[in-house]
């Protein structure tokens, strides 16, 4: 004689198994990156060029809005697009023809930086997940919203929980003098 359950699942096991099916699908509702502090990433080498430029101090200016930061990004993304190995300084960028997404993106760090932007990072990873090469951008939470800034890409900011899960993957960040890396980062980037 075979006997049927009618509950052939435990109950704590089916209360843990619903609790772990809900927390992982909300996961992707979390808009904002997980950063982690670290002490080293492997583009610390790549960034000593520009090492002066993370450690600028907050400007004066407290009322930083993003109508000046989408000016500044327009400025930005109107320099014609050309790769460089290196990192460029923002003086570089300002006097060469060309610039790529690093110098942009430092360039707009620094403009924001002295301009008194708080919480301000210089991301490091890839604009959509099948993209073949790394991207930089800015993250900069303000007036209680995450905002992308990529001055290569795009003309304004971004809210960060209206691009989808399909757009902007971080590895790594800096800010001043910290060093993160994305808690959903790969333990290895391309370099």
């Amino acid at each position: 004689m075979i006997t049927v359950s009618i509950f052939p699942f435990a109950p704590k096991r089916i209360l843990l198994l619903t609790s772990a099916f809900i927390g992982l699908s909300a996961i992707s509702c979390f808009a904002d990156s997980l950063f982690l502090t670290v002490k080293a990433t492997p583009y610390d080498h790549q960034m000593a060029r520009i090492q002066p430029i993370l450690f600028t101090q907050d400007g004066s200016q407290r009322d930083l809005t993003l109508g000046l930061v989408n000016h500044w990004m327009q400025d930005l993304r109107s320099i014609p697009y050309g790769f460089s190995t290196q990192w460029k300084t923002p003086t570089e960028v300002a006097t060469a023809p060309v610039a790529d997404c690093k110098g942009k993106a430092v360039s707009l760090y620094k403009r924001m930086r002295e301009s008194g932007a708080r919480n301000v990072r210089l991301v490091i990873g890839k604009r959509t997940p099948t993209s073949r090469m790394t991207h930089t951008w800015l993250e900069w939470n303000a007036n209680g919203a995450t905002y992308v800034l990529d001055p290569t890409i795009n003309w304004t900011a971004c809210r960060v929980d209206q691009l989808g899960d399909r757009s902007y993957v971080p590895f790594y960040a800096y800010s001043g003098g910290r060093k993160f890396r994305a808690a959903t980062a790969p333990t290895f980037a391309k370099l």
